[in-house]
Parts: C-alpha cells; sequence; structure tokens
C-alpha cells in the first residue's frame, strides 16, 4: 500500500455572524477530523462579527484556532488569511453552512495519489433532506461569456469514479495547500462574494492541475431563507456581475478580449433600455480596475513561466472537462 501524500487536515471556516450555524455545524466536523485518525486543526477566520461567535468558539471550543478581521473584508480576504497559516498539507475549505457527514474525507483522500491533483469537491445535499442542491460544476459557453451555475451528478453511482468539475464549490472544497498557496489563494478583488471559487480553480486548471468532483461523499447545507429587499438584490446583482467582467477579462485569450468588450457595450445599451441599471454600475467598477485586472494577467502568466508550466487556454480547460465529463452518462442539474 502506497503512503498517501495527505498527511494532516487543515479545516478553513470563514465565518461572519454565524454563531448559532457553528454550534451545529463544528461537533461534524470534529468527529469526521477524527475518523480519519490523520493529524488536524480547525481554523475559524472570522470576519469581524458583530454576535458572539468569536467568544463562543474560544469558550467551547479552546482547540479551534481564531484569527479575526479588525474590519469586515468579505469572503476572500477572510479564508486567505486561513489559508496561509494553515499547517497541513491539505486544507479544506469549509463554509459555516456546511455540516459534514462522519465518512466525509476517506472517499476524497484517495484523489491525491495523482501528483497533478489541485482538489475535489463533494455532493452537497439539503441540511435534512437527501435533495441534491450541487453536484459537480460544467463548464459552458454562451457566445464568449462563461456560465458559471451549472451543475451535473452521474446517472450511475460507481465506486471509484473520476469525474472533472469546471471549479470547486467554495462550500466544501479539498485542496492541496502547497498548490493554493503557490497560487496566491483567493482573489481578493471578488470581495465581497461570488465568482472566486470559480476563478481560483480555472487557475488552477490553466496550470495543468486537475479538479475533481466526488459523489460518493456527502456534506449537508443549510439552505438561506432570508428574503432580500430590491435595492439588496440590486447590490448583489452589482457585485455578481462585475466579479464576472473580472473573470472574463482574467482568463479570456487576449485575441478574444477585444471582441468581449463589444458584446459588453451592447449588453450595456440592452441593461439601460429594460432600466437594469446594477449592470452598468458593475460595467463602471469593472472599467475602473481594469488596469489592476490586466496587471494580474501578466502577474499570473509570469508566474506560470516561473513554475516552468505552460498555460492552458480556458478553452482547453474546457475541452479537457467536457471530454472527461461525457465518458459516463450524467445528468444536469437545474
Amino acid at each position: 500500500m502506497s503512503h498517501s501524500p495527505v498527511s494532516g487536515i487543515s479545516v478553513v471556516i470563514p465565518n461572519y455572524n454565524g454563531r448559532y450555524l457553528l454550534e451545529e455545524i463544528l461537533p461534524s466536523v470534529l468527529e469526521a477530523l477524527q475518523n480519519t485518525k490523520l493529524p488536524h486543526e480547525i481554523i475559524v477566520s472570522d470576519d469581524k462579527s458583530t454576535d458572539d461567535s468569536v467568544s463562543f468558539i474560544q469558550n467551547t471550543y479552546p482547540q479551534i484556532i481564531v484569527i479575526a478581521n479588525e474590519i469586515n473584508r468579505g469572503f476572500s480576504p477572510t479564508i486567505n488569511k486561513g489559508i496561509f497559516v494553515a499547517k497541513h498539507s491539505h486544507l479544506l475549505l469549509l463554509n459555516s453552512d456546511v455540516k459534514l457527514t462522519q465518512d466525509f474525507f476517506p472517499g476524497l483522500i484517495r484523489y491525491f495519489d495523482k501528483d497533478d491533483t489541485f482538489g475535489v469537491m463533494s455532493r452537497i445535499i439539503g441540511w435534512d433532506n437527501g435533495t441534491i442542491q450541487d453536484g459537480g460544476k460544467y463548464p459552458s459557453f454562451h457566445g464568449l461569456k462563461i456560465k458559471t451555475s451549472g451543475n451535473y451528478i452521474p446517472v450511475q453511482e460507481e465506486p471509484g469514479q473520476w469525474l472533472y468539475s469546471i471549479y470547486l464549490s467554495g462550500a466544501n472544497a479539498f485542496v492541496d495547500r502547497k498548490k493554493i498557496v503557490q497560487l496566491g489563494g483567493f482573489n481578493e478583488m471578488f470581495a465581497p462574494y461570488y465568482v472566486e471559487d470559480y476563478e481560483l480553480s480555472v487557475r488552477a486548471w490553466r496550470f495543468g492541475w486537475k479538479c475533481y468532483y466526488d459523489h460518493e461523499s456527502i456534506c449537508r447545507h443549510k439552505e438561506s431563507v432570508t428574503i432580500k429587499s430590491n435595492a439588496k438584490k440590486n447590490k448583489i446583482n452589482e457585485i455578481y456581475y462585475r466579479n464576472k467582467m473580472y473573470l472574463h477579462a482574467l482568463h479570456l485569450p487576449s485575441s478574444s478580449i477585444w471582441l468581449w468588450h463589444v458584446q459588453l457595450f451592447f449588453e450595456c445599451l440592452l441593461n439601460l433600455v429594460v432600466l437594469r441599471f446594477f449592470f452598468i454600475r458593475s460595467l463602471g467598477h469593472y472599467l475602473r480596475n481594469s488596469a489592476i485586472i490586466f496587471r494580474q494577467r501578466k502577474r499570473f502568466k509570469n508566474l506560470a513561466a516561473e513554475s516552468g508550466k505552460k498555460l492552458l487556454s480556458l478553452k482547453e480547460v474546457t475541452k479537457i472537462v467536457l471530454d472527461n465529463i461525457e465518458q459516463v452518462p450524467i445528468r444536469k442539474l437545474k
């Protein structure tokens, strides 16, 4: 039996006002870790919570490492702090609203027997039922537009499948620590939230590393029932479309950027007609930050050269993922 490269596990949980969720999920995380019989640690990276999250952890679970932001910064900067202080070979990046099953880890560890594995995610089902919320991530395009919401599951559950995923959900991503640190973690320009998990995974794929979906391993997710005001929805949409623009600008080939900009112009006109002003604000964010984005493109290219990597294009990555997924019968999820 070969020695597993997974010598220890650090669970990194970003938290903002999640005290009642932490109370429910932490026992499941501890049990799943103990069942691996590997060295482990839990790091809660707190994003300036205004509830008693920090004191609850310190009083109830003194063995858990707590690091706290001095100001509220959003998902990427908060989880990055945990990633960069983690000490074990592999990390589980876990949302505070996700509960682990007791045998969560064994099926995931095998993926790292391959040197080019970046990470793997599990099936996500309902908190109190077996309804599948998330499966593997299916790549697709609409013209030049990258779609970020496609999910799939295999029709037949066969042990030992090696199924690719275009990205690893930020809700549960089990990753190689050295690789994610080499990539610099999540892109903090995407704060406070949305699309950052897709963008990180695309960087990994373009480096020649692979992301997988494991259908046998399961975690449970509590869906939000918060009713958002129209103003809040507009702000969320503004951030989402801004981050989608960042994603395209970072990873479309140079030869396609100009055409994508033309497409953006016509989308802007259309959104003006239907009074979707949040899209115009998103475009404003992108234009103001475009110089930074293009410097990041250059840094990523330089990092690949320094690491001896030939960057794959997004088109090449998509073909690799699709060729793998389409070898088995699948069902796309809505």
